[in-house]
């Protein structure tokens, strides 16, 4: 877009693109043995889940056979 040009009335707002930290970060913690298979744990439960509505979901996902015919109740065949 267009460049400002009123005055920023605060220095460090105008040279906030620019700025950069001299203070490094501390080191990230290593996760525990615990988080990590908690992590597993679920990653692999949803997994179940998706597999396991997959396979269920299935079934109902395909055309059934018998619609074709047309269904007789028993009652007509009593007669």
């Amino acid at each position: 877009m267009f460049g400002r040009r009123e005055p920023v009335p605060f220095a460090f707002v105008a040279e906030a693109d620019r700025f950069r930290s001299n203070v490094t970060p501390p080191p990230r913690e290593r996760s525990s043995v615990g988080e990590v298979a908690g992590r597993w744990l679920l990653g692999l439960t949803i997994v179940a889940g998706l597999v396991g509505s997959l396979v269920i979901g299935t079934p109902a996902l395909k055309p059934d056979k018998t619609a074709d015919q047309p269904q007789q109740s028993q009652a007509s065949e009593r007669r």
